[in-house]
């Protein structure tokens, strides 16, 4: 992992900050929103947006700040759910900053405000050459974010969080393969999701054709389950 050797301006007290990981899936791809941090020593760098809890708001409301300030989205309806705190005391060189990192997951992430100091990198980009360097300690906190989402793929119905309110089996199939990074069996995919109780729920209409015509696909709402049994387990 990278450190940081520029010197900061120093923090005179401990702060509470929330650093938000949000998620989305823009062509088939995993991307990630990342920020430019607003220190000047910390140009070149890139982070999670991040935002010191003020006395008035809840963390989710620092959260959604952190995602409206520092890049002009707003996703009131994204998933979102706290990943862990990180407290590590040398993870902020300025000084002692404890941070409630949260995990958002949205299909509609709008594009940022301001393209130069905002931006949805491709998860593949994450630690590849010319990659995006992370500043601060939020290798881990993305880390962490990127096995919890695809954990929770697993065993949870949270995939269809990153669909429209009315999907195909292959729209939701797209979101496993983006998250996964793996291609998946159509028709075994199918099997598994049709016969796992209370995932999704067929409704009574069908999707366009696509471009080669064929036969028009089923569309389906999400259903009242939350956990998945059985599991749907990684290739």
């Amino acid at each position: 992992m990278s450190s940081l050797t520029a010197p900061l301006a120093p923090i005179s007290t401990c702060a509470v900050a929330v650093d938000t990981a949000l998620l989305t899936i823009r062509d088939g791809r995993l991307r990630l929103l990342l920020i430019e941090p607003e220190p000047s020593a910390l140009r070149g760098w890139w982070a999670l947006p991040g935002r010191r809890v003020r006395d008035d708001e809840s963390l989710d409301d620092t959260a959604h700040r952190s995602l409206s300030e520092l890049a002009g989205i707003t996703a009131p309806d994204a998933h979102l759910e706290q990943l862990r705190t990180y407290g590590d005391p040398s993870r902020d060189p300025r000084g002692r900053v404890v941070s409630v990192a949260y995990l958002a997951l949205t299909p509609f992430a709008d594009d940022p405000v301001d393209p130069g100091r905002a931006r949805l990198f491709d998860v593949d980009e994450l630690g590849a050459p010319g990659g995006p360097q992370l500043a601060y300690d939020h290798e881990r906190i993305v880390t962490d974010a990127l096995e919890r989402a695809r954990a929770k793929l697993e065993y949870t119905s949270l995939a269809t969080a990153f669909v429209p309110e009315e999907f195909t089996l292959a729209d939701l199939r797209r979101v496993y393969e983006a998250v996964w990074g793996v291609p998946l069996d159509p028709a075994n995919f199918r099997r598994k999701v049709v016969s796992t109780p209370g995932f999704v729920v067929e409704s009574d209409k069908t999707a366009s054709p696509g471009p080669g015509g064929g036969r028009p696909a089923k569309v389906y709402r999400r259903g009242s389950a939350t956990h998945l049994h059985p599991a749907m387990l990684r290739p």
